[in-house]
């Protein structure tokens, strides 16, 4: 594998300038990479003459003076946002061969910015679930194997597809999507870094609904200022989205000052659950030294109504769920089933087209808004959320932002626990209060357990501060010193 693809954004960006290589040289390593790594199946459509085309008007601009903040840059895009001309599927096959003719407010963003597109990356259907096994395009394989076991491990999800490119050098960052913890938890598994910013911070427009007060779209790459430089790009206020923030963005990569002295971290107790790891809880506590060693002080706090978020989350997510996929009908767009009879055809399309979680979830969601249950359930759950969202903006009257473990666990065997959803589901445990609350958060990894396999910490901050969570999160990057690589890109570099 070339030795561009080991560079990070930062890095690269330099290069270009320096002229010691072109776009064109950049993006053809990475298209190599994708090639010779293409068993991870991360992803579903591949773009090669688009990144080379798209590469060498970069490298145009760079001549005239006139490159933007990402120019050059070969990114992977997560087959959740609309590209104009390229098949956007959300992992579905209810929408296989569906071309968007129009592009969404974040990829356009980053390719007014000179990205390049690599190819559109794998995702459980409609992102929803843990694991990137509920794809209609097969299964991501985590580029992590445990030490002395060649079992296929699942790189988290839903934007599995997205965490796993990055970790195995195919592209140098990837957008994602986190509405439980889809961005995060990833992040974790396949050891690099994702942020999730703030609910309303980057735009929704064109990009396929789950859950719309919970999905946010948000960035992985290998290095805290990476995610910083992608965030600046894709961030600010978009008309088209009513849920997008008429907020100035701000300069992300200034926040990277490396100085936490004086600030305050919180601990939240009760994310110190039964069943954790010692492992993870190890890791924990040695994050909480590195921070308290910057010159940090830690505090323990209390978020009370965390119990209640994961049962809050299934009733809210699911709910939104069952309306938003209420459009795929077979009529518009996407699959339909070859019926003479129009409610045939919608009911067969439906079955047909969507797989067995997205189905779970639309009939739980259903249930929750149905006539006599829709108090009981889903208007409950809203308040409930809007205690746990009390419940952190309480806590940070006392702090500047939370450490605490990103999941509860290492990447486990591709099908472990696809047998016991509850089991899934717990995979949020930690990422989903944040969501509710609409609060940004970043997983850095900190280390690996004793199979090699890497973990990460959660940074969570106030609304609306990605700067301070930046922060924090480059000194445990820094302290961390995670220096660690994924078994298939040993293999590839061999």
């Amino acid at each position: 594998m070339s030795k561009l693809t080991d560079l990070t954004i930062a890095s690269a960006l330099t290069g270009l300038e320096n002229k010691d290589f072109t776009a064109v040289e950049l993006a053809q390593a990475h298209i190599d990479a994708m090639a010779e790594q293409s068993n991870l199946n991360a992803f579903i459509t591949e773009t090669p003459d688009i990144a080379l085309k798209q590469a060498e008007a970069s490298d145009k601009r760079r001549a005239s003076g006139d490159a933007g903040a990402l120019d050059g840059i070969p990114l992977a895009i997560k087959d959740l946002f609309c590209t104009n001309g390229v098949q956007t599927t959300a992992g579905s096959h209810i929408l296989e061969g569906f071309i968007p003719q129009y592009e969404s407010t974040v990829t356009q963003k980053l390719f007014d910015d000179g990205a390049v597109m690599l190819g559109k990356t794998n995702l459980d259907e409609f992102a929803m679930g843990s694991s990137n096994t509920t794809s209609y395009y097969g299964n991501v394989i985590n580029p992590w194997k445990r030490d002395g076991d060649d079992t296929d491990l699942t790189p988290g999800g839903s934007s599995g597809g997205s965490a796993a490119a990055v970790a195995a050098k195919i592209c140098m960052g990837a957008t994602g999507t986190d509405t439980g913890g889809s961005i995060r938890q990833p992040a974790s598994f396949c050891g690099i870094t994702g942020i999730k910013p703030t609910y309303g911070r980057c735009s929704r427009w064109g990009t396929v609904a789950f859950a719309s007060s919970l999905d946010q779209a948000g960035t992985f790459a290998r290095t805290v200022e990476d995610n910083a430089l992608l965030l600046r790009s894709m961030s600010g206020h978009d008309p088209k989205d009513s849920t997008s923030a008429n907020k100035d963005v701000p300069d992300f990569l200034a926040a990277l000052t490396g100085d936490i002295k004086g600030k305050v971290i919180g601990i939240p107790k009760e994310y110190r659950v039964d069943g954790m790891p010692e492992e993870i809880s190890a890791l924990w506590q040695r994050g909480i030294k590195w921070l308290e060693s910057a010159g940090a002080t830690t505090i323990e706090v209390s978020l009370p109504h965390t119990h209640y978020a994961l049962a809050t989350y299934y009733v809210i997510a699911p709910a939104e769920a069952s309306s938003n996929l209420a459009r795929y009908d077979g009529v518009r767009f996407g699959h339909r089933a070859k019926e003479d009879d129009l409610t045939d055809m919608y009911e067969i399309t439906r079955a047909e087209g969507f797989g067995d979680e997205v189905k779970r979830r639309i009939m739980i969601g259903t249930y929750a808004l149905s006539s006599g249950y829709y108090d009981a359930y889903y208007i409950k759950a809203q308040k409930v959320r809007r205690l746990i969202s009390q419940d952190f903006l309480s806590a940070f009257e006392k702090c500047d932002a939370l450490l605490t473990p990103t999941a509860p666990s290492a990447a486990f065997a591709i099908g472990e626990n696809e047998d016991d959803p509850i089991k899934m589901y717990l995979n949020d445990v930690f990422t989903v209060p944040a969501s509710l609350a609409g609060l940004p958060g970043i997983s850095i990894p900190a280390g690996v357990d004793s199979q090699g396999l890497p973990l990460g910490l959660q940074v969570i901050g106030r609304p609306w501060d990605e700067e301070t969570v930046l922060k924090v999160a480059g000194v445990v990057e820094n302290l961390a010193q995670f220096t660690y690589v994924p078994q298939t890109v040993k293999k590839a570099a061999a």
